[in-house]
């Protein structure tokens, strides 16, 4: 089978590198521009997921509710576009994409502060930034997924998650506390100011890659089982609706990707309904100062630190499936320490348990993301990963509206409970699908037990 243009220009990469290098895939170029330009944006994002709710509790006096809508609305645009963005990436330039969707995030993120400064910042508006913003997410997501195995071998794709959601989480250890001191010495709205600055910088680094791909060509592709699928239309060709019922068709007839949706479907509808009342619930029911929740936000990103450190080792030494198994099951019962918090030395349980948890996640999203990069045929791929997170995130804005309904409602650390207690719940997903018994995840379609043939639907 003649080798992919992407597959082909990776492969280029990955040879004028020496084999021992000890910066493994730092040493090349166009993966250390993606890194770093990540890393910089992933700072940004993290002072506005702390700045955001700030502004609408502390400038405009949000409620429960308020702040639970303000959270829906920056996932809402994934129910709206998720898959036909994941075809659209498909077809244009992947890293043109992500350079544009930073643009475009710097400017809408900017307005706020401005509109603050003249007086005129609303609810609406933030509500329009956060829409917008999650439409720019929306696109930069489905081709970023996409992206990296332009730039690394197969094999890498681990070494690279873990690299690229290791800085990550690094950058939301400072964010957190920079977006804490920022608003308590400036104001809720100049924190917004960073991350804007902050995806100018990521917009100029991947402008500097010098990777680019030909679009996704359908037309012969095959996959691991040997079987051929997909339409007679080139990728600019094909018809939208065809495009689409090819990547569905794909994941709905693999019981690993099927199993992998549900898990991260039911994950993010708990984990949106907690973090959509976290803020209120620590400033007014714990009483904790905002400096306190950035801080308090950095422990969990402390622990993403590790769990991408530990996702490689760990997958090596019990096995993909296995390892995450265990990592998963073990780490997310500490959630529940979160609605414990209370003044003082009492803030304690909530960043242990916070810490504990995000590394389990961080490190099942490195393994599960290599994972789908590497199993899914190249030319599905940008299809296979914006079906695969629109799914994932379409239960995000329905926790966030829980959680703010619940909030409301209930209570705060009642919610609190709820919401942490279907986080470990979970889990469960997993353990009721093949991932259950095998000690690796699988290579290709072929290698499952219970994939059977392969084809993507003809449009």
């Amino acid at each position: 089978m003649t080798a992919a243009p992407e597959a082909r220009a990776a492969g280029a990469a990955a040879a004028a590198v020496p084999p021992g290098s000890r910066w493994g895939l730092l040493a090349r170029r166009d993966f250390r521009l993606l890194w770093a330009g990540e890393g910089v944006s992933r700072l940004g994002s993290a002072v506005t997921a702390v700045a955001l709710p700030l502004v609408a509790v502390v400038t405009l006096d949000a409620g429960p509710a308020a702040a639970g809508l303000l959270s829906a609305a920056v996932w809402l645009p994934w129910l709206l576009f998720g898959l036909p963005a994941g075809v659209w990436v498909g077809r244009w330039s992947r890293r043109a994409v992500l350079v544009r969707c930073d643009l475009v995030s710097a400017l809408l993120y900017a307005s706020v502060p401005a509109a603050a400064w003249l007086g005129v910042l609303t609810l609406a508006q933030l509500l329009v930034v956060a829409l917008l913003a999650g439409t720019a997410a929306v696109f930069f997501g489905a081709a970023y997924q996409a992206y990296l195995p332009e730039l690394v071998r197969p094999e890498e794709l681990t070494e690279g998650n873990a690299k690229l959601q290791g800085s990550a989480s690094a950058a939301q250890v400072a964010g957190p506390g920079l977006a804490g001191l920022t608003v308590q010495v400036f104001g809720a709205a100049a924190g917004l100011l960073v991350d804007a600055a902050s995806f100018l910088a990521a917009a100029a680094l991947l402008a500097l890659i010098r990777r680019g791909r030909e679009p996704e060509r359908r037309a012969g592709w095959a996959g691991r089982d040997g079987v051929s699928g997909g339409s007679r239309a080139g990728a600019s060709g094909g018809s939208l609706g065809g495009d689409v019922r090819e990547g569905l068709a794909f994941i709905r007839r693999d019981p690993y990707l099927r199993a992998l949706l549900r898990y991260g479907a039911a994950a993010n509808f708990a984990l949106a309904g907690y973090q959509a009342v976290a803020v209120l619930f620590l400033l007014r029911e714990v009483g904790a100062a905002p400096a306190a929740v950035g801080w308090l936000a950095a422990a969990g990103a402390c622990g993403g630190v590790l769990g991408a450190a530990l996702a490689r080792p760990v997958g090596r030494r019990y096995g993909t499936a296995r390892g995450t198994r265990f990592v998963l099951s073990a780490a997310t019962p500490f959630g529940l320490l979160l609605p414990l918090a209370g003044p003082g030395a009492g803030l304690v349980p909530y960043a242990v348990g916070s810490a504990v948890m995000v590394a389990g996640v961080v490190s099942a999203n490195v393994v599960f993301g290599g994972f789908r990069q590497s199993y899914a045929p190249p030319v599905l791929l940008s299809r296979v990963v914006a079906t695969s997170q629109v799914a994932n995130h379409a239960t995000i804005p329905l926790g966030a509206l829980a959680g703010g309904a619940l909030g409301a409602g209930l209570g705060l650390r009642e919610t609190m409970w709820i919401m942490t207690s279907l986080l470990v719940l979970s889990g469960g997903v997993l353990l009721a699908s093949p991932i259950r018994a095998v000690r690796d995840l699988p290579a290709g379609p072929a290698a499952g037990p219970a994939a059977g043939p392969v084809r993507a639907s003809r449009s």
